[in-house]
């Protein structure tokens, strides 16, 4: 979903363009996948990987510590226990129930699962050289899986590389979430950083993907974004421009800091920061919210680019994005505490809308569009902005709700206690950042390793940001 024609005083315009789970407003309603829109547009019906999910043994009375490594670790197994048996990638998403013909894989949730593989060999949750084998086996695949200019689908058929349509207009190369694979390559290119002549030739691989990259190929005449899709077939969409304020900062970034195909830096600000437009400066519960729609919109806006991003002392001419980090979840938080709308299960220790499985479909949930859907991975996600309020979220959803909510990889995506629903699913892209998100809360190392790459920082730079990164 993409609207360019929001203000930052939470206008709208509501228009459906494929089931991308983004919003350019307040007020949009995205789902995907097969589920109906606000339009009345349809796409294709859900594809999903099916799985006998079986429900997992809860253990109260862990420590803080303890109860961090194991919902870290039990998430993970998404990305390694279930992945696709031939390729490694990351199913888009994996339930009980009949399986597709094929089941997609996801460019961008196996960019997040790329980085849990990361911190699973550095936490020994598997060997350093059995990571280095299964990443080794994925970029195998992504090397002769069909490409676009370079750029990833955003859905490919896990046994043959092939595009899997993903709607009418998105059967090409999605640059936003090809971002997000390369998000995950590139921060293991740093972590497999040895002599090692195995480590080195993943490095090796990485780096001809990542240079074979045009984002250019994105750049259509006499629009003033990058487009988020691009078709061989239709070529440009109508209204497709990546403009913020949400969840693709790290695209421009990347863009800016390709060694091969940069974009030009007036991109980034006539069309993703709208030449100032997206700022907001507004307060909702007293509490300044610096960029985007009204009550800040869903909190994947503050996950996805940041599982690499540090947003910590990262500024530019437009916003502090520590601080809108921060006051985001704040705001998503005090909007669950308050329940004007009375759903059940809501309150200081239940707390947290995203886009994620509804019990009609998927949605982007937020305070302006609040369907009574609690996604864990909304305040798991948020540890590194309020750690306190997210481990009393986390202790409620494994210690109080771990009988229906905890299974073999983790949390299920979303529950809705006032309509008595829990989502038989898991979806890699709310899986992937609860476990890079808790370690960035932790240690920081998926932050370490992704500001450490030469073009990250060469990316911040062009655009006009400052971070101790840059010092």
């Amino acid at each position: 979903m993409r609207d360019e024609g929001a203000n930052a005083a939470g206008t709208t315009t509501e228009r459906v363009t494929r089931g991308m789970r983004s919003l350019r407003a307040a007020g949009l309603i995205v789902l995907f996948a097969g589920m109906a829109v606000c339009s009345g547009a349809c796409a294709a019906p859900r594809r999903t990987a099916a799985v006998h999910h079986t429900a997992a043994r809860v253990e109260t009375g862990l420590s803080d510590t303890q109860l961090l490594e194991r919902v870290q670790r039990q998430t993970f197994r998404y990305f390694w226990d279930f992945a696709h048996p031939v390729s490694g990638l990351a199913y888009d998403r994996i339930e009980s129930g009949p399986p597709a013909d094929p089941a997609p894989c996801t460019s961008g949730g196996t960019g997040f699962g790329v980085m849990t593989i990361v911190i699973a060999s550095e936490r020994g949750w598997v060997g350093r050289a059995e990571a280095l084998e299964r990443l080794l086996r994925m970029v195998a695949f992504l090397e002769k899986a069909e490409r676009h200019h370079g750029v990833f689908p955003h859905w490919l058929n896990g046994a043959t590389g092939r595009t899997i349509r993903f709607g009418d207009d998105d059967d090409g190369g999605d640059i936003v979430e090809t971002a997000y694979l390369f998000e995950g390559l590139l921060t293991a290119r740093q972590y497999f950083s040895g002599p090692d002549s195995t480590e080195a030739d993943l490095r090796r691989r990485i780096d001809a993907l990542w240079r074979d990259v045009d984002w250019t190929a994105h750049v259509a005449p006499g629009q003033p974004a990058l487009q988020w899709l691009r078709s061989p077939n239709r070529d440009f969409v109508a209204d497709g421009g990546v403009s913020g304020w949400n969840e693709a900062l790290v695209t421009y970034v990347l863009a800016a800091g390709s060694p091969t195909h940069p974009i030009d830096t007036t991109l980034y600000h006539r069309g993703w920061a709208r030449d100032g437009d997206m700022r907001s400066n507004r307060e909702f519960y007293g509490i300044r919210l610096p960029l985007g729609p009204d009550y800040g919109g869903p909190l994947f806006f503050e996950h996805y680019s940041f599982l690499g991003l540090d947003p910590r002392g990262l500024t530019d001419r437009y916003a502090d994005y520590w601080e809108q980090c921060v006051n985001h979840t704040r705001i998503n938080r005090e909007y669950c505490v308050r329940n004007p709308k009375g759903f059940r299960g809501y309150g200081p220790d239940s707390w947290g809308l995203t886009a994620s499985d509804v019990k009609d479909g998927y949605a982007a949930n937020s305070p302006t569009e609040d369907s009574g859907t609690i996604t864990p991975s909304a305040a798991l996600s948020s540890f590194p902005y309020t750690p306190a309020f997210s481990m009393q979220a986390m202790r409620h959803f494994h210690d109080v709700k771990g009988d229906q909510l905890w299974k073999d990889c983790g949390f299920v995506d979303a529950f809705d206690e006032t309509h008595g629903w829990v989502a038989p699913s898991h979806l890699a892209i709310d899986q992937g950042p609860i476990v890079v998100m808790i370690e960035n809360h932790r240690t920081q190392l998926p932050w370490k390793l992704f500001m450490s790459c030469p073009e990250v920082q060469l990316g911040l730079r062009r655009l006009g940001f400052r971070s101790p990164w840059l010092d």
